[in-house]
């Protein structure tokens, strides 16, 4: 995944800052401990990025969380449908299966792409920073 290192995919796949790249924007890597699948740090200890740019910041990824719900669900329809070969009921149950297995990293993916579209990769991020300071 270095490779994509500086693209916004890289910091959406891997749920670091949009900014600097350095750190992850979760307290907890892992998405399926779901007491903690919300908290986020307040600021980037790298670069001094602030993740909530404005109160309720993060409303709007519901409507990103509505596109990815819909890609999974698509996507397991069509693993479910033609290429297991089942009927439309297991395909239902697949899609329903599919939402709440991969509910957490929904949710997360979708905050991770809607802080891309309001922050940009800085290589100099850091280095401005310290001086700053």
């Amino acid at each position: 995944m270095k490779f994509l290192k500086g693209t916004k995919l890289y910091s959406i796949f891997t749920g670091t800052c949009p900014v600097c790249q350095e750190e992850s924007m979760y307290k907890e890597k892992n998405p399926f401990k779901l007491s903690k699948v919300y908290e986020m740090h307040e600021h980037c200890s790298h670069c001094g990025t602030k993740y909530k740019i404005e109160p309720s910041f993060f409303y709007g990824a519901m409507y990103v969380s509505y596109a990815v719900g819909v890609a999974f669900s698509v996507a397991a329809f069509i693993i479910a449908h033609y290429f297991l070969g089942g009927g439309l009921l297991t395909s239902f149950f697949a899609i329903v299966g599919t939402l709440i297995v991969f509910m957490p990293i929904i949710m997360r993916l979708s905050r991770n792409i809607w802080i891309n579209f309001f922050l940009n990769y800085d290589k100099d991020a850091v280095k401005k920073t310290k001086r700053k300071v």
